[in-house]
């Protein structure tokens, strides 16, 4: 178990490897880069400033901003002042903002830039322990003049004139640092309520670190890229304190929106990325050959299956002989090298996913364009705790916990966890923690099994939504959802079936495969729910729907769906900030379409309240058809 802090560790970086590039960020067209004396300069100035402006031990600091240097140095400077980072989601509404800022005690806000003050300014009277918002990019700020707001560099400036007047302050701070103090608070998702404040120590987080390395070592000339939310707990393990355990460097985009770009230029060894991120990556290859000309369709459609067929062939221990070994080593030199560089994947030696569960389809898709893509488990509350090993990768399962990692069975089959990884408790919520914490093992909340052959965590969804159909049949919405994500036209699904007689889905189209699928068809539209009505477009879903069923027990087939008239969004409460369902919200708000799924009517009239990102409101009315599957697929052997 480890005695030291994630500050403890930069400073030994900066002494043992001082010029090492340990960070980048793309700026204007051109990156720039912060070697490890750099980065602790940095992290020193800002965490004198935050002391010359009063900041204590015990005092929690609130970040909400896109992944830039200064996030990072931020989360840093407030550990090596013994205080605690309160990472927010960069996309969140001021409500949403106000619930976590004002729950976590923060008395400053670190915030990116205009937008991202301008929302926490509008609930500063809200706030009375919130006593400055820090902002970084100046731009568009010279006429604020409220006096709770300074800039990122007069912040370090100050801190450069405390220095000399205390000149051992920080060194002292970090030395005194103690390994089992609050290191992060990170808020859970709140797909089933109110976010709670997870309190991880440096030791959960440096440990988490370390029993991935005994698995799976990073090097000093590895690069990453940092571009999903600090807000999850994921960045801090991978962006944060894995950069400053091992020195592999971290970089950061120019702009979300250019993340993929970035990806292409830095060519990562490692990257990490939820289930949509993957499903959105198959949407688009799949889109991109649709788009392509005939003969690239035709070499495509040829030889890709031959990836996916010696990606189960290595998953079982076998290698390719014959006419499928020349087969493959011909798809990898056409097709797989140009798709795997297209992705920024050239030089990848990992790749993982993590956070919820990645359909088998996407998965093998991956494998076999010779991505080394593995399953990782964790939540907030423990870190990454379970990754797939090189040689024993297998679909379904998310591998082996790490070596210094307890887990096992509840006798309702929930995950347990015990060691070094597992958080100190929920902020201010003694009840949750006595009920997640017992006995000195973590309940996940997760329900799963492992594998008899290969004793590896199969996790099947949370343990609150495995239920059955009224039959008896045992009933997992998450995996039925993914194989329909798969579909390049098939954005989101929600599956419903407790105590019904049949698998009844709603599901949101993928806008823009779907918009260009309408093109090539000649079938013109206006919005999306004009193009998601669209007879032709339920026609589409309708084959999507028979493709899963085709793979499915005849008890477990989807037997009607709607496509829905809007976008489960974030915005909306109908979608968590990681992009995860919050079924019980969304099961109210559309009690009456989700009781038309399990009816005879074939179309109701809908009234939804939209709310924009700005806060605005609109109702969207409109009527929506649902449609049976009559006839059942038989299940494939």
């Amino acid at each position: 178990m480890s005695e030291q802090t994630l500050p403890q560790f930069l400073l030994k970086q900066a002494r043992e490897h001082p010029r090492d590039i340990a960070m980048r960020e793309k700026e204007m067209g051109i990156w720039k880069q912060w070697t490890w004396q750099q980065y602790l300069n940095e992290v020193r100035d800002l965490a004198n400033g935050l002391a010359a402006l009063g900041f204590e031990a015990g005092d929690k600091l609130a970040i909400i901003s896109d992944n830039r240097p200064q996030v990072y140095w931020t989360m840093v400077a407030v550990q090596a002042l013994r205080g605690m980072p309160v990472p927010l989601y960069q996309n969140s509404m001021s409500h949403q903002l106000e619930y976590v800022v004002d729950h976590s005690d923060a008395v400053m806000v670190m915030a990116e830039n205009q937008e991202q003050v301008d929302k926490v300014v509008d609930i500063q009277d809200k706030l009375p322990k919130m006593r400055k918002i820090i902002y970084d990019d100046p731009k568009g700020m010279r006429h604020y003049d409220d006096g709770i707001l300074i800039p990122f560099i007069d912040v370090q400036a100050a801190g450069r004139q405390y220095a000399q007047e205390h000149p051992n302050y920080f060194d002292e701070q970090i030395a005194a640092g103690a390994a089992d103090a609050v290191a992060l608070m990170g808020y859970t998702s709140g797909t089933t309520g109110a976010p709670k404040g997870a309190m991880l120590s440096h030791t959960n987080l440096i440990s988490a670190v370390q029993g991935m390395m005994e698995v799976e070592p990073y090097y000093r000339t590895d690069e990453t890229l940092a571009y999903l939310p600090p807000a999850w707990v994921g960045d801090t393990f991978w962006s944060l304190a894995a950069s400053l355990i091992t020195g592999c460097k971290v970089n950061c985009p120019e702009d979300p929106s250019t993340v993929q770009a970035n990806i292409r230029e830095i060519a990562p060894h490692f990257l990490v990325a939820p289930p949509a991120i993957w499903e959105n990556l198959v949407s688009d290859i799949k889109v991109r050959m649709e788009d392509s000309s005939r003969l690239k369709r035709l070499i495509y459609n040829w030889l890709a299956p031959a990836g996916e067929e010696v990606a189960r062939m290595r998953m079982e221990g076998r290698e390719p002989e014959g006419w499928l070994k020349w087969k493959h080593k011909l798809a990898d030199w056409m097709v797989f090298g140009a798709l795997r560089d297209f992705m920024g994947f050239s030089r990848i030696r990992s790749a993982y996913t993590g956070g919820a569960p990645l359909g088998p389809e996407v998965f093998l898709f991956f494998r076999g364009l010779g991505i080394n893509l593995k399953q990782v488990y964790g939540q907030t509350e423990t870190g990454v705790t379970c990754v797939q090993r090189d040689d024993e990768v297998s679909m379904g399962t998310v591998g082996t916990p790490f070596p210094n990692v307890q887990m096992k069975l509840s006798d309702d089959g929930e995950v347990m966890v015990a060691g070094p990884t597992v958080f100190l408790g929920y902020y201010k919520n003694e009840e949750a923690t006595a009920d997640t914490i017992r006995d000195g093992w973590l309940y996940s909340g997760d329900a799963a099994f492992f594998d008899q052959a290969s004793n590896h965590l199969v996790v099947i969804d949370r343990a609150k939504d495995v239920t059955s159909l009224a039959n008896g049949t045992k009933f997992a919405p998450q995996f039925i959802e993914n194989k329909l994500k798969f579909s390049p036209y098939i954005k989101e699904a929600v599956a419903y079936g407790q105590d019904r007689d049949y698998v009844a889905t709603m599901i949101n189209i993928d806008m823009d495969n779907v918009g260009k699928w309408a093109e090539r068809q000649q079938v013109s539209y206006t919005t999306y729910t004009d193009l998601a009505q669209k007879p032709e477009v339920y026609d589409l879903i309708e084959e999507e729907v028979e493709r899963v069923n085709s793979d499915l027990e005849t008890s477990m087939q989807i037997r009607r769906y709607v496509v829905l008239h809007k976008e489960l969004d974030a915005d909306d409460e109908e979608l968590t900030r990681t992009r995860k369902v919050r079924r019980g919200f969304v099961a109210e708000k559309y009690a009456d379409i989700i009781a038309a799924l399990f009816s005879e009517v074939d179309e109701v009239p809908v009234s939804t309240l939209i709310t924009y990102q700005d806060s605005r409101q609109t109702t969207m009315e409109t009527q929506i058809r649902f449609r049976s599957v009559d006839t059942a697929v038989t299940a494939q052997a």
